[in-house]
């Protein structure tokens, strides 16, 4: 889905509520940018409520053709994931076999928040295997206990 085609700073819909709002006349949703927190989204309440109805009913059709031939989501991730490339073939089952299973799971309770972490998980995976020296330093065994981890710093 696309992001927003509008976006503001925050304080604009703190100093004209109206205006900001009535941008969605334009828009499918308003972008409030802020500086020391992630952005937020502004859209209405029935815009919102579509666009769930259509992720929730695309999610039971995917599950269910899924079930009828499994093999359907393993040959399309490589042309809507390039990245899927870089993973060894039995990753690749794998990561198909979860996401059906994440996204039926998301669509039940109506959040895909899952959905993004394990996609970024995969898509971090594809990238170690696609650097030979990050993978083979990674994959090689280790027996070391390294000690505790430092806090990172800004926390």
């Amino acid at each position: 889905m696309s992001m927003p085609s509008e976006s503001v700073p925050f304080s604009e819909l703190l100093r004209q509520p109206v205006e900001t709002a009535e941008r969605l006349s334009r828009a499918r949703a308003v972008r409030l940018r802020r500086r020391d927190a992630p952005d937020l989204v502004l859209m209405s309440a029935d815009r919102a409520a579509a666009e769930g109805e259509v992720v929730d009913l695309t999610a039971r059709l995917l599950a269910s053709v899924v079930h009828r031939d499994p093999t359907l989501v393993r040959e399309a991730l490589p042309t809507v994931l390039p990245w899927v490339r870089f993973l060894p073939p039995d990753d690749v089952e794998q990561m198909a076999s979860e996401f059906v299973a994440t996204v039926e799971a998301a669509a039940a309770v109506g959040n895909t928040a899952a959905v993004s972490q394990l996609l970024t998980e995969w898509r971090h995976t594809a990238e170690i295997h696609a650097d030979p020296d990050l993978h083979r330093v990674l994959a090689a065994p280790s027996s070391d206990d390294f000690g505790p981890v430092a806090r990172p710093s800004g926390e």
